[in-house]
């Protein structure tokens, strides 16, 4: 799999677990704020979240592209060993 698609994952665990815990505890994720709001929760859990979307898309198209190049490649050398060498 490729790194990028795995670190997406991650980086949208994150976003939930910021967003589950900022709507139950507001103060534990803006600790720098003395009546932190949920609404701040939420448009930083929803940039995270799209940051992995971003990263999962980008690792798609890394993939798709390596895949693409495989393929290309096989058939090039399918085609040399059936040519028979006549020397």
């Amino acid at each position: 799999m490729n790194t990028l698609i795995y670190y997406s994952f991650n980086v949208m665990i994150l976003a939930a677990v910021i967003l589950l815990v900022g709507m139950i505890k507001p103060k534990w994720i803006l600790l720098w704020m003395d009546k932190p709001g949920r609404l701040p929760i939420i448009a930083i859990a929803g940039a995270i979240f799209m940051a992995g979307a971003v990263m999962f898309g980008e690792g798609n198209k890394q993939l798709q592209a390596e895949k693409a190049k495989q393929t290309q490649s096989q058939p090039q050398q399918k085609a040399k060993e059936e040519v028979p060498d006549l020397h």
